[in-house]
């Protein structure tokens, strides 16, 4: 079968477990898809010898009867997550030669339920963007085309190297991370599934911090049913990491019951923003009817400080990130900057960050440390953080309400061309996270699924809000939906 790269978590998992293939056809079903995939520049750092002895590993596990739903899987992992001795770069030159010697948690509980590493993918820098233009390793091309055009498009950011994989068949699913939204975007714009979980459900530990508290990790996969399947067995609780919360996992992919009877589903008003493209209207007014259809009960609500979470997200992020991103000095791993005869370590720090860092990263490194400097602190991060805690109440009042899952749209508009927002205001990037960074400033679970195509044939993605820790039902929701959506649109294959 040489199509096996392009199944689900699920198909290949039943066909594992039934002794049709071998976690070792799969993985080299996916390794020549990913050899062939250059032009795309997902993967990388490859680790094919990695990946053939854990499917060997994963065949044996299988054989005697002791599998999980994710044995034997081909995955590609985000170069975010640290990877014991494999390159963990975080898309920057300042990480040019590091090798963890420690594996994250996140990788490990997906390593010990027998997935199988294919390689790391490409990402804007340290997660820094919306269009996977700020990588050291040079831009992701997506395996979407608009209708009759070669222009070569993003596949949305920070995750997507990720999400053009997973969209291209090169691995059955893969790991991302969303700060802002840097998994539900790229899925969008790439006509796939991708969810972000309640803050501290996933370790963040061996993860490469951008803004601690808004960084969640999740999954990038084909469909609603492959995310529930992925997401248990990333989750845990952790002791590594202080944010993690000690809650039981539930067996998410039991949640898909595929009913919302009586379910009140809720449509923020605030969402409506001015000059919204009439295709995502339209496509927001289809999501809903199609809930509707299955049952749910629809209700207007008003989330009144959402205007304000671009700027507080703009505020706050970049400030985690300065000082995060301090310890990039040039002294312990990664880059450092060849000094001249009479440089002291001032010139050091100076000339490894000038050198190590992107101008994106560099950008927001500056707000971050303004907007905590003497004399702005209290004008701009304080205030920021005030107006976060009242956007979370905002959600908190609606869930109050009964409200069970918020619909919203993913994105505001389709995949852009690379380069065409290269000589925009930066702000203009930006505003792709408007539907998506309320969702991280008040630690909830989100998740895009694929509702439909543009009128130049490229992929459309609805968002769901769910409550803190429902997980189950948000994938239940997101299951009617891409049932109801009926989403089976793939890329032509050009590459």
């Amino acid at each position: 079968m040489s199509d096996l790269n392009k199944l689900t978590i699920a198909d290949a998992r039943d066909k594992l477990r039934a002794g049709d293939v071998t976690s070792q056809d799969l993985t080299t079903a996916c390794l020549g898809a990913v050899e062939g995939s250059g032009v795309l520049n997902a993967f990388v750092h490859n680790t094919p010898e990695i990946a053939m002895a854990q499917a060997a590993a994963a065949d044996a596990r299988l054989q005697s009867g002791d599998a999980p739903a994710m044995c034997g899987i081909p995955i590609g992992v985000k170069d975010l997550f640290c990877t014991k001795a494999v390159p963990s770069q975080a898309g920057s030159a300042i990480l040019a030669g590091f090798r963890p010697e420690y594996e994250s948690t996140v990788t490990q509980n997906l390593f010990d339920a027998g997935s199988v590493m294919l390689g790391k993918l490409n990402m804007d820098e340290f997660a820094m963007g919306s269009s996977n233009e700020t990588s050291v390793y040079g831009d992701v091309i997506s395996p979407w085309r608009r209708e009759n055009d070669t222009a070569r498009l993003t596949p949305g950011g920070s995750s997507g190297g990720s999400a053009s994989a997973v969209a291209a068949d090169l691995c059955l699913a893969a790991t991302g991370t969303d700060t802002g939204g840097s998994i539900r975007q790229p899925a969008a714009f790439t006509g796939i599934v991708g969810i972000k979980p309640t803050y501290g459900r996933c370790s963040r530990w061996g993860v490469v911090a951008f803004a601690s508290s808004l960084d969640q990790a999740g999954p990038i996969t084909k469909s609603v049913r492959d995310a529930a399947i992925m997401l248990e067995a990333m989750c845990s609780h952790d002791e590594k990491d202080s944010t993690s919360a000690d809650i039981a996992v539930p067996n998410f992919e039991a949640a898909l019951s595929g009913d919302i009877k009586g379910k009140k589903i809720g449509i923020p008003k605030e969402y409506r923003m001015d000059g919204m493209p009439d295709e995502i209207e339209k496509l927001w007014a289809d999501g809903t009817a199609m809930m509707r259809d299955a049952g749910a009960e629809i209700v207007d609500i008003s989330l009144p400080h959402t205007k304000y979470a671009l700027p507080a997200y703009y505020v706050i992020a970049p400030a985690e990130a300065s000082s995060n991103l301090a310890r990039y000095d040039g002294v312990r791993y990664g880059h450092r900057a060849k000094l001249a005869e009479g440089d002291g370590i001032t010139e050091m720090y100076e000339k490894t960050r000038a050198q190590g860092f992107g101008p994106e990263v560099k950008r927001r490194v500056m707000i971050g440390t303004y907007v905590l400097s003497a004399g702005f602190y209290d004008a701009y991060y304080n205030r920021a953080r005030r107006v976060r805690a009242l956007i979370k109440k905002d959600f908190e009042d609606v869930f109050a309400q009964g409200i069970d899952a918020i619909l919203t749209p993913a994105t505001p508009s389709a995949a852009f061309g690379l380069g065409e927002m290269a000589d925009a205001d930066p702000v203009q990037m930006y505003l792709n996270d408007v539907f998506t960074v309320t969702v991280n400033l008040a630690g909830l679970p989100g998740i895009s699924v694929p509702a439909g195509l543009d009128k130049q044939g490229l992929p459309l993605g609805l968002q769901l809000i769910g409550r803190p820790w429902e997980e189950g039902d948000l994938l239940n929701a997101a299951y009617v939906m891409e049932r109801a959506a009926g989403f089976v649109s793939k890329p032509a294959k050009w590459w």
